[in-house]
């Protein structure tokens, strides 16, 4: 049994982050702006830097394996859950990637009834599940 294991690129996904914070580095320009502007900047970067961590928590907690008979998806940290769908029953594979996905080097694979969404790699794991499924 062949085993490959797709972890995700969540150091990435923080350095993405990092750079969108670096704006508010710079205390010189916030000293000009006007206060209610200065509070609208931290409370939109307050809200990205949760929906950020939410995303990347939910892409580090995503794991995909593929075998020679099955690929698996687990997610989940409180509420685990996994799925698998059997590569014989697998027709079409597809992906699916917006421009950052294309930028990070993440997707959504669409294999079969089985979705799994921010998968590292998705071309290299597509081709994958496309040659075992034969």
């Amino acid at each position: 049994m062949t085993e490959i294991k797709y972890e995700p690129r969540w150091p990435v996904a923080l350095a993405s982050l990092a750079a969108a914070a670096l704006p508010f580095a710079l205390p010189r320009s916030l000293s000009i702006l006007p206060p209610w502007i200065v509070a609208l900047m931290v409370t939109l970067l307050v809200i990205a830097a949760v929906v950020a961590t939410a995303a990347v928590w939910r892409w580090d907690r995503t794991h995909v394996v593929v075998t020679t008979d099955k690929l698996f998806v687990m997610h989940g940290v409180v509420h685990r859950q996994a799925a698998a769908v059997h590569l014989a029953r697998v027709g079409t594979v597809e992906i699916e990637q917006s421009l950052p996905g294309r930028l990070f080097g993440y997707g959504t694979i669409v294999a079969g009834d089985l979705e799994i969404r921010c998968v590292a790699k998705p071309r290299e794991l597509c081709g994958l599940v496309q040659r075992l499924s034969g």
